[in-house]
């Protein structure tokens, strides 16, 4: 069984508040869980100590037994000092889509003609 630890939305509309859960990766998002392990409010301020709640204790059992956690808890338990921060390279973060590069490259045109006359 391939387990997960992620957040599990919950709240209504445009007011997310997420779960910090345990559960199998095969599992819905918002579906069936083994076990809570904290609450994420994203609308409180980031410098807020009641934005992130976890059970560090369970989250390190459940890290342990071989549950991976996604992305962004990954983040989060980064910040508590949970696991060690590992090092992102996205190359391609800073390159523009294809529409910007089509508006570069006809600035660029537009720049050049009126220097050629």
């Amino acid at each position: 069984m391939s387990m997960k630890i992620r957040l599990a939305r919950g709240g209504s509309k445009k007011r997310p508040h997420y779960a910090i859960v345990a559960t199998d990766s095969r599992m819905p998002r918002d579906g069936r869980f083994l076990e809570k392990l904290g609450t994420y409010n994203p609308l409180l301020a980031k410098d807020n100590e009641e934005r992130v709640k976890m059970n560090i204790e369970r989250v390190k059992y459940w890290l342990s037994q071989g549950a991976q956690p996604t992305d962004r808890l990954a983040r989060m338990l980064e910040a508590a000092g949970v696991v060690e921060k590992t090092v992102r390279n996205n190359p391609k973060a800073a390159v523009p889509g294809k529409a910007m590069a089509e508006r570069a490259a006809k600035k660029a045109a537009r720049a050049a003609a009126p220097a050629e006359e």
